[in-house]
């Protein structure tokens, strides 16, 4: 991907919608601080933001969108159905919608792919049908889960959102995907900040004057991905976000994508 990428730069999905390649992911986010760093990121020109159900922070979410001021179709909200749900997705989705108090959310992602999965995929069919989401898609889900889903599904998903860094490097996956028309989302890009000191991260971060964390972001975007990194600290979120104003070569690219299995 070019280096003249924005933050505001976005991905057409196979539904039509068009999705930020740079989002905010609120995981372990609670309370106030969740309130107060999702504004921030707001601030910083993200325009993505990443919730569930499991994460218990939807109502936290939906606060912020509604006091930063933005205009909702500015904002690209993102939340999950957990597997509890998956013989309730219609209430579910109704109560996900009543505590980030949207009208509507951007895309409903099934979480994980456990047993039941593919009954509730047809439900967020509907959900996709009525307008209440604008895409629809699914999260951990492998190539052979998603081989599965092809077998009863109407729609393709838009999306699949999996755990993706340079250590853990899905190629295969994201090979699949990509011939399918699914946008692949990467969470815990970071790897939630373990890796950071790897010698090769840090020896990339300086020949490009930029931090471990920056690398590894940008790395994430040179392969067409999305990418939501968290956090909540105000300096950490204003600085994962200076990702743009440079480019990985293709020889460190390979350098990375050699620290991780491909599967």
């Amino acid at each position: 991907m070019s280096q003249k990428l924005t933050i505001s730069q976005t991905l057409t999905l196979n539904t039509g919608t068009a999705i930020p390649v740079f989002g905010f992911g609120t995981w372990k986010l609670q309370g106030v601080e969740a309130t107060q760093a999702v504004l921030w990121a707001l601030q910083a020109g993200y325009r993505l933001l990443d919730t569930a159900s499991i994460y218990g922070n939807e109502t936290e979410v939906g606060e912020a969108v509604r006091q930063s001021g933005l205009a909702r179709s500015e904002i690209f909200v993102t939340t999950k159905l957990w597997p509890t749900n998956f013989f309730r997705v219609e209430t579910a989705f109704s109560a996900s919608l009543k505590r980030l108090g949207l009208s509507y959310v951007d895309l409903y992602l099934i979480h994980w792919p456990r047993f039941g999965r593919n009954k509730a995929w047809q439900v967020l069919e509907k959900i996709y049908d009525q307008g209440l989401a604008k895409a629809i898609g699914v999260s951990n889900y492998s190539v052979e889960d998603l081989e599965d889903l092809f077998k009863t599904s109407r729609v393709v998903p838009a999306v699949n959102q999996v755990e993706f860094s340079p250590f853990a490097y899905r190629q295969g996956l994201m090979d699949y995907c990509r011939d399918k028309g699914i946008v692949l989302e990467a969470y815990s890009p970071l790897t939630r900040g373990h890796n950071l000191g790897h010698p090769i991260i840090r020896k990339l971060a300086e020949r490009y004057r930029k931090t471990g964390a920056q690398t590894m972001l940008r790395w994430s975007l040179q392969h067409g991905l999305i990418v939501i990194p968290k956090s909540s600290r105000k300096e950490r979120i204003a600085e994962n976000a200076a990702i743009f104003d440079f480019e990985i070569s293709p020889e460190d690219v390979v350098a990375l994508d050699a620290l991780g299995p491909t599967r």
